[in-house]
């Protein structure tokens, strides 16, 4: 088997069992066929909703894992696999509805299995937190690739460029950051401020404590920044990321159906292909063929932090933010393939 299919054999069949068990599950939960045609069809939307908003999530872990040792790649593709699964998809709206209502995993469970609408409201009065921590940490992540002085290739030369020249200012991304969390937080009333803006500095605080592990874990290693890093440091960094990146889908989600476990079937087969996604990125080496995606998917990222900030406000359609991510990574493809071109005929 060769070419791009057999990066997706494994994502095709597990598409096949998932629908299949959302079928299923749609049948016992209603108990009619109409019920389980509606579930099996709000799964293959999950999974598409998934997948994107998951194209920058792929290209951005290609970007670090092509400098990972290979053990450590392998250890993100099948570990990190479990943890985006089950970890992202089941554990973390447990853990959010538990924490929030007070009560112990076991009960969360039990919430959400026999009053998903409540579990969701639940879910949904969260979600201010949410997007602070998240949009916090995904910043972070796009200005320190952009705000960097080994830097050498741009796309958008007039902003890259001077974003690049400011690279001497110490902590200059940290305090953008904090500068526009405290921008969000005055214009929220209530609890709701004090929320966004203990989240934004949890997210701040995660940034800087998994790269300053990274830095220790890794200090036998000559990087430049901690993208480069090739151990466990590089792991953890990842996995959190990734986290980052399906805050929005798991929230997002709960606008389509209550339901905690259809939820964890449609976001896990998005996940998988996600993880196809970023295995062919690597093994085909498509970064270094088309050197301006990674800068569209970093603007990407910049642009989707922006967003969950934006959701502390307003309502903004996932279909949205899917539409501009992947507007910003083929506008980014295409300038590559004209770059490519360029050169040729030199």
């Amino acid at each position: 088997m060769t070419g791009t299919f057999k990066y997706f054999l494994w994502p095709f069949v597990f598409t096949a069992i998932g629908l299949m068990l959302a079928f299923w599950l749609g049948y016992n939960t209603t108990g009619t066929m109409g019920g389980a045609i509606s579930f099996f069809l709000i799964g293959s939307v999950l999974a598409v909703l998934e997948i994107s908003l998951s194209f920058d999530n792929a290209i951005v872990n290609a970007n670090i894992l092509e400098k990972m040792e290979p053990k450590w790649q392998h250890r993100f593709l099948t570990w990190g696999i479990v943890v985006a699964v089950f970890g992202m998809r089941i554990i973390f709206p447990l853990a959010v509805v538990a924490i929030a209502a007070k009560i112990g995993p076991i009960s969360a469970i039990v919430l959400a299995a026999s009053d998903p609408q409540e579990y969701a409201r639940i879910m949904d009065d969260s979600h201010i937190g949410i997007s602070a921590f998240g949009g916090t940490f995904l910043m972070m992540v796009a200005l320190t690739y952009f705000i960097d002085q080994s830097k050498e290739v741009d796309w958008i030369r007039v902003i890259e460029c001077r974003l690049r020249s400011c690279a001497s200012i110490r902590g200059l991304e940290i305090a953008f950051v904090l500068f526009l969390a405290l921008m969000f937080t005055t214009s929220l009333t209530g609890p709701d401020s004090a929320t966004f803006l203990f989240a934004a500095v949890c997210g701040l605080v995660t940034f800087l404590a998994v790269e300053l592990l990274g830095h220790i874990l890794d200090a036998e290693k000559e990087v430049n920044n901690l993208a480069a890093k090739g151990g466990f440091g590089a792991f953890l960094y990842l996995e959190v990321l990734d986290a980052s990146f399906s805050f929005d889908g798991v929230i997002g989600a709960f606008a389509l159906t209550q339901n905690l476990f259809l939820i964890a079937i449609g976001l896990g087969i998005g996940a998988f292909y996600v993880r196809s996604m970023t295995i062919m990125l690597v093994e085909s080496k498509m970064l270094t063929q088309f050197r301006y995606l990674e800068h569209g998917a970093f603007y990407s990222v910049l642009v989707l932090s922006v967003i969950m900030y934006a959701q502390s406000l307003w309502h903004i359609p996932e279909l949205f933010t899917g539409l501009v991510g992947a507007a910003l990574i083929c506008l980014s493809l295409f300038s590559s393939i004209r770059h490519n071109n360029a050169e040729r005929e030199i």
